[in-house]
């Protein structure tokens, strides 16, 4: 009867560590490799969202160590990352940055918008060649593309 009790014991101990990795494999991605998502923003009315959603996703997935994520900006939303950006979108960027979110900014939009990188809050680079070049090449080192 003991024996039975162990048998049974052992049996569901593996089953247990079986489905965790399994859970832990689907949230990897097919390949086990970390997923790699790009957001796309260009509309200035979308920014909260935006930044809603990418908290959102790294708290769905257990945090940044399960995802790699990028955000690529342009067009009207630009203005809304500049040093004078409301205190809400500087502490919730801020927070985001601090989990590793890679942020860049169209290079071509900041020309229009005569900004420099030192007019837009830490952590942005410039996407030179265009912010639509920039998720393209982002797209073609297997980032997903999400565009709330």
């Amino acid at each position: 009867m003991q024996r039975r009790r162990l048998l049974s014991a052992a049996i569901s101990t593996c089953a247990v560590l079986f489905a965790t990795s399994r859970a832990r494999a689907a949230a990897d991605g097919p390949t086990g490799a970390k997923l790699k998502v790009v957001y796309h923003l260009n509309e200035i009315d979308k920014v909260g969202f935006v930044l809603g959603n990418i908290q959102n996703h790294y708290d769905g997935v257990g945090g940044p160590d399960h995802v790699t994520i990028a955000l690529v900006v342009h067009g009207p939303a630009l203005r809304a990352f500049t040093s004078g950006a409301a205190t809400d979108i500087r502490s919730r960027l801020a927070h985001l940055s601090r989990a590793g979110l890679a942020l860049a900014a169209c290079g071509n939009t900041m020309k229009a918008q005569n900004l420099t990188l030192g007019d837009l809050l830490p952590g942005f680079t410039v996407a030179d060649r265009g912010g639509v070049v920039r998720l393209a090449e982002l797209q073609s080192q297997g980032y997903l593309y999400l565009r709330p």
